[in-house]
């Protein structure tokens, strides 16, 4: 979230945003605080208004279609719908390519939206190695925009051990997990958090997942809805806790239903961890 709360600042300097009418600003303003609190579906609504809205007379470039367009592609992807937009989004990271200075830096962004999408689909080899080609594009960027590429830094970091704990590969997300976390914000802190939980629970070790899940607060987030849930319910039912399993699968589970898109993986996720435990079937 953090990264799409800095596009505004790249979208003024390397968007030309002074081509924007003072309504269109403001309405963009407003879609961001709608993300922010996960008001995907009026966020990509609002977004697409935007991009479809007239261009100024003097306008240099389609920004407000551009910067429209890749609103709504980030909310469609956090709001679990990545499948739908993927295309678009395809065609948006080819038209923001050559962009340069802090333009660059909104299509690095995009291209985390891509990784997200992969991850969606269960296609881990893929996104890693496309957010390792993001690491080193990021490594690029940093020196003349390090505040702006940090937040995408440590998205892709992210990504990239959810993307080996897809694979099996829990001891590399550990130590990407554990290397990461005391420099992360509070955002990524969560994600990063969350996903040394998981890695764990590959690894059985279930006792060190929930003492880890247990020394921290993880920050609000509508768009990480569950996820942190669905962690704990594993190393609870590994460490043979069973009724608090249960129970917070279950609660993982109507929190997913109540925020997230019907066709987000993650619900599917719960609902198979809440009939698993329900069933008393072993961890795969």
């Amino acid at each position: 979230m953090k990264a799409l709360q800095t596009l505004w600042v790249h979208a003024r300097s390397g968007w030309n945003t002074n081509d924007l009418s003072h309504s269109q600003k403001t309405e963009y303003e407003c879609l961001l605080g709608l993300f922010k609190e996960g008001g995907y579906e009026e966020a990509e609504a609002g977004a697409r208004a935007l991009a479809a809205s007239p261009r100024r007379p003097w306008a240099r470039g389609p920004v407000s279609g551009r910067v429209g367009r890749f609103l709504a592609t980030g909310a469609a992807v956090a709001h679990g719908r990545g499948a739908e937009v993927k295309g678009e989004l395809e065609a948006l990271i080819k038209e923001m390519e050559p962009l340069t200075g802090s333009g660059r830096v909104s299509y690095l962004m995009a291209r985390t939206f891509r990784v997200r999408i992969l991850l969606q689909q269960g296609e881990y080899a893929r996104a890693e190695a496309d957010t390792e080609d993001l690491l080193q594009a990021t490594n690029i960027s940093a020196p003349q925009h390090p505040a702006d590429t940090w937040p995408i830094q440590q998205a892709a970091l992210v990504c990239l051990a959810d993307a080996q704990c897809g694979q099996g590969r829990y001891t590399e997300a550990e130590a990407i997990a554990r290397g990461n976390l005391p420099r992360a914000d509070d955002f990524s802190a969560t994600n990063l958090r969350t996903v040394l939980v998981r890695s764990l629970n590959g690894q059985v070790r279930f006792e060190e997942a929930l003492a880890e899940a247990r020394t921290f607060a993880p920050r609000p987030s509508v768009q990480a809805t569950g996820a942190l849930d669905i962690a704990v319910a594993t190393a609870l039912y590994g460490t043979g806790d069973r009724p608090q399993a249960l129970q917070t699968a279950h609660r993982a589970l109507a929190a997913c239903e109540q925020h997230l898109h019907p066709i987000h993986p993650r619900i599917s996720e719960a609902r198979m961890l809440v009939n698993r435990i329900t069933a008393g079937h072993p961890l795969p």
